[in-house]
């Protein structure tokens, strides 16, 4: 079975506990506005060109054998509709200014790479996590990865906005150890307007989710003028206090990282000149849940939880 990603990032510190190998499959069913992460929307392939790193030697426009790669008057010209994806000119440049984002991959790929850290696994209490994207937009496929991660005594979390038929967790959650779920906005137009679609169907499988086995962590992702606003976090908060399986919120603060992958891919970055938040601002937002008794953390630090 092959499934598509885009990325494998060893020792990651942010994807669940302990050090962990996250995997990063392609294609999502939102389209967020301040998406990180823009080279995962698609589920196909993409050619991506890094304009800072190319140093004109023309192997690219040689190596295309379909002439989507072409100068004219001195400038580059790239036709998609001409392109096959085939990667041959990323191949050929041997500067790194092409790339090819999306590979198809086997699960034995994928779990001989995750297994190549075991030892940093044991030794922190990680393990394996499946991002995106939207991992269980390829169910059986990370199903499958999950499956043979936990044969191997592993710790497995999946990073899910939830925007999938309950189906798709009904074959991934008997070898999920963690589900980190993504909660932005309750409002449903509010919702629909920043990610492109309505929250019903991912309200409803957090319900499930809460009522589950599986512990549940909630991740925030704290937008200035998005997602930042007491009456979305308190809503949220409270949303969040009647999931019986939640065991802490994380507060995911907006960073600018992401802009220049916008321009690489040639796409319009809607959040262009925002600013993340202060520490003070999140400590701030906080205490929307620790006013209701929830663990919260954000940057590192704990909010006391308090039942007042």
């Amino acid at each position: 079975m092959t499934g598509r990603i885009f990325n494998i990032q060893r020792f990651s510190l942010h994807d669940g506990p302990g050090i962990r190998t996250t995997v990063f499959l392609k294609g999502c069913t939102l389209r967020c506005r301040w998406c990180h992460n823009p080279e995962s929307l698609s589920a196909e392939k993409e050619l991506v060109f890094v304009a800072e790193k190319c140093i004109g030697c023309g192997a690219c426009f040689e190596a295309c054998p379909t002439g989507a790669l072409s100068l004219v008057e001195g400038q580059r010209r790239y036709d998609a509709v001409k392109c096959r994806l085939c990667g041959k000119c990323a191949e050929a440049c041997f500067a790194g200014a092409l790339e090819l984002e999306g590979r198809d991959v086997t699960v034995e790929e994928v779990v001989e790479e995750v297994l190549r850290d075991r030892i940093f696994y044991e030794t922190s209490g990680g393990g394996v996590t499946l991002s995106g994207g939207e991992p269980l937009m390829q169910a059986d496929f990370a199903a499958e990865v999950l499956a043979r991660c936990r044969a191997e005594a592993l710790h497995t979390a999946v990073d899910t906005a939830a925007n999938v038929p309950w189906d798709a967790f009904e074959r991934t959650l008997p070898h999920t150890s963690l589900v980190l779920l993504d909660l932005k906005l309750l409002d449903e137009e509010r919702h629909r307007v920043a990610t492109g679609a309505g929250n019903a169907l991912i309200l409803e499988n957090a319900r499930r989710l809460g009522a589950g086995e599986v512990p549940v962590v909630v991740r925030v992702p704290v937008i200035p003028g998005q997602t930042d606003d007491a009456q979305n976090l308190a809503a949220i908060a409270e949303f969040v206090g009647e999931m019986e399986r939640v065991e802490e919120v994380e507060l995911l603060p907006y960073h600018r990282f992401a802009e220049a992958k916008y321009r690489r891919l040639r796409l319009g970055y809607a959040l262009e000149g925002t600013e993340p938040p202060s520490a003070e601002r999140l400590a701030e937002l906080a205490g929307h849940f620790a006013s209701r008794g929830i663990p919260v953390r954000y940057r590192g630090q704990t909010a006391r939880a308090s039942s007042a």
